[in-house]
């Protein structure tokens, strides 16, 4: 019967457009509630009153959320690559009917990502202040970055527990089970969001940190409800521990795949650490400006990842199975899609960006006089970062995450931030804004130039056993 299972897996036969939407549109779907909540966070965190306050407390309250975001991003970065790694693992274990290397796959990949959550306990714990700090937090900022930051670390096992859950669930194309999980997750934040800030229904005004523990809250309850999932309904991959020992084999193989990922992340949280960092010097509103423009941004490339995360199992499985052909028609699928997400994006930051910014009204008027230009100059980035995000899926499933990493490496070290740095020195904070679009550029360019070669050294060579 198991082999059976196996044999029938939906991604070895279903036609391949049917099968994106099949598996991309509940992960679309997921992340764009992700998207959704994240946003209406940041909604609540703006109107945050403080009668202490010097200035606008909302807009401190912003700075402090986007000076915590380059940690945050770290910490997610380490259980996203994680599941990266494992599901292209298991993805192709299961084309292959390596029914032993998805047990170790799967057992394996929740052990590396238990030892992750209790790495950022400490940092958490201990290193929260002084993080904030060195970012030129100080006062309301400092105090409410501190309290967010330290709340997401110490109780990130629910996110590292939900995202290894969730993936598992996703690499035997269970994404409407991953898609629940995730949603309920969301739903809880949203709903707990206005009640822990503002201190509704008896409970006390908690400000950010209530933000924070509407997050963590909602991420574990998602990681518990993703486990009994795998536990009840996901019979191909098989959750035990009894005599398990570590397997540096699999963990390597796991990493193999991850680490490129991972360090792509956390190359992001540098980039936004550093922009954090020149932003302060010019004014403290554009670092909540920054923040804003990332929470948005998320309503677009969310769910252009929940789409390349249905698209890495796809791509894992028909590689293992040898079918070029549907390899390729995904490919072109997923560009298509992604393509009208971006073009989206595009259209609302040209058309609409004072729309977009009173949406997180913090009462401060240099919100909305600094945002406008920038989101109208980042929105240029939109026309060429579909094809850069899906060719770096393209990448990871097919074993080569090193082709993204050299990408990111350079889009966001080597040409964002220097950018940043230089034109904020020559023309500051009107020009600083063009970093992106300028680095969007040289990474289509890179793109373009690792497809062709991914294409020719590995996808043509693939037999076509349709």
């Amino acid at each position: 019967m198991e082999g059976r299972e196996f044999k029938e897996n939906k991604m070895g036969v279903m036609p391949v457009n049917k099968l994106i939407i099949n598996i991309g549109l509940p992960m679309i779907l997921s992340m764009l509630v992700q998207a959704f909540y994240n946003i209406v966070d940041s909604i609540f965190v703006a109107r945050i009153n403080d009668a202490s306050a010097s200035g606008s407390a909302g807009t401190a309250a912003l700075v402090a959320v986007g000076m915590a975001f380059p940690f945050q991003t770290l910490l997610i970065a380490f259980g996203s690559g994680t599941g990266v790694g494992v599901n292209a693992m298991l993805s192709k274990a299961l084309g292959e009917k390596d029914h032993e290397t998805v047990k170790k796959a799967a057992n394996n990949g929740i052990f590396v990502s238990a030892v992750c959550a209790a790495l950022f306990f400490i940092i958490g714990r201990f290193f929260a202040g002084a993080l904030i700090r060195s970012q030129g937090g100080e006062g309301l900022t400092l105090q409410y970055g501190t309290q967010y930051l330290s709340i997401v670390c110490m109780f990130s096992f629910g996110i590292y527990m939900q995202f290894i859950f969730e993936r598992l669930l996703q690499a035997t194309g269970r994404t409407l089970y991953s898609m629940i999980t995730q949603m309920t997750g969301a739903i809880i934040n949203i709903i707990l969001d206005p009640i822990l800030i503002f201190g509704l229904l008896g409970f006390p005004e908690m400000k950010v940190a209530g933000a924070a523990v509407a997050t963590v809250t909602g991420q574990i309850v998602a990681a518990c409800f993703a486990l009994i999932l795998n536990l009840k309904k996901n019979p191909e991959v098989k959750i035990s521990f009894k005599g398990f020992k570590p397997d540096m084999h699999t963990i390597g193989r796991i990493y193999k795949v991850g680490v490129p990922s991972i360090i792509m992340m956390c190359i992001g949280s540098v980039m936004t650490y550093c922009m954090n960092k020149i932003l302060v010097t010019l004014h403290e509103a554009a670092v909540a400006v920054f923040t804003v423009y990332f929470k948005l941004q998320s309503l677009f490339f969310m769910p252009l990842f929940g789409l390349n995360n249905g698209l890495i199992p796809i791509l894992a499985y028909n590689y293992g199975a040898k079918k070029r052909s549907r390899m390729v028609k995904a490919i072109k699928v997923a560009m298509a899609y992604a393509f009208g997400f971006a073009a989206l994006g595009f259209l609302l930051f040209e058309v609409i960006p004072d729309k977009l910014l009173l949406i997180f009204n913090t009462g401060d008027s240099s919100l909305l006089t600094l945002g406008v230009p920038a989101l109208r100059i980042i929105g240029f980035h939109y026309l060429l970062a579909w094809f850069c995000i899906v060719g770096g899926t393209v990448f990871q499933s097919l074993g080569n995450g090193v082709y993204s990493l050299i990408v990111s490496i350079a889009r966001q070290l080597v040409v964002l931030i220097p950018a940043a740095y230089i034109l904020a020195k020559i023309g500051g904070l009107p020009l600083i804004w063009w970093c992106f679009p300028i680095a969007e550029l040289m990474s289509f360019a890179v793109n373009c130039f690792f497809m062709y070669r991914i294409n020719k050294e590995i996808i043509s060579k693939v037999p076509d056993n349709v």
